[in-house]
């Protein structure tokens, strides 16, 4: 009687620094359930051969040259939804997080995880988990819980948005940037910023990503 033996996770590393790929692959490759199908150097790059080889999960950094690993992920999720993006990187920034988790990312990871640590994550991620290192979780978290108190008290006194501000705000929860949104909207990078500035003045937020929580909370955008 034969026994089904599943297909390994196939992974491609993008990363800017060779010597740290290569350290990656040799972990990865250590294991058994786990391919590394390809690497690349640089954020567009990583987009082409992401579309060529549709591995099941990218390890992508934040700081790729050319086409940043954030605007990077948020192309791979739209050419190619299947394929899941984990942010490995050494940014500890809020904003590199918040624009991680609009683009699409599933994962984001600190360099410092140990050798024993990575492959457990790259099967987590790849099985549909959502995985954060624990002190960007806890400012995740932190941010969410205060944009829910401060979404609470403005209930019922919420200024009103124009039509165009609404259209803004849910492009902006989408993860896009000033310039994809003024493409998609045919207007002018200026006047985006312009809509941006206004909503989150509005809305008394400090953020984008401040914004684009508001947006799922209110159910102006579909939270998958």
């Amino acid at each position: 009687m034969s026994v089904s033996v599943d297909p390994p996770i196939r992974v491609l590393l993008a990363d800017p620094h060779a010597l740290f790929r290569r350290g990656v692959r040799l972990v990865l490759e250590d294991e058994a359930d786990i391919e590394v199908v390809g690497e690349a150097g640089d954020g567009l790059d990583a987009v082409e051969r992401i579309v060529e080889l549709t591995p099941d999960l990218v390890l992508m950094d934040v700081g790729m040259p050319g086409v940043s690993g954030i605007e990077a992920t948020r192309r791979v999720r739209a050419a190619v939804p299947s394929v899941k993006v984990a942010i490995l990187t050494v940014s500890e920034q809020d904003e590199d997080l918040f624009a991680a988790v609009r683009a699409g990312a599933t994962g984001y990871l600190l360099k410092e995880v140990s050798i024993e640590e990575l492959p457990e994550a790259v099967r987590a991620v790849a099985r549909g988990h959502s995985l954060i290192s624990p002190s960007m979780a806890s400012r995740l978290l932190t941010e969410f819980n205060v944009l829910s108190r401060r979404v609470e008290e403005q209930r019922g006194n919420v200024p009103r948005l124009s039509d165009r501000e609404l259209e803004v705000l849910r492009l902006v929860a989408r993860g896009l940037s000033n310039r994809d949104i003024a493409a998609e909207l045919v207007i002018a990078e200026n006047t985006v910023k312009n809509h941006v500035r206004n909503i989150l003045e509005k809305l008394q937020l400090r953020s984008r990503m401040e914004a684009a929580m508001y947006a799922v909370r209110e159910k102006l955008v579909d939270a998958t």
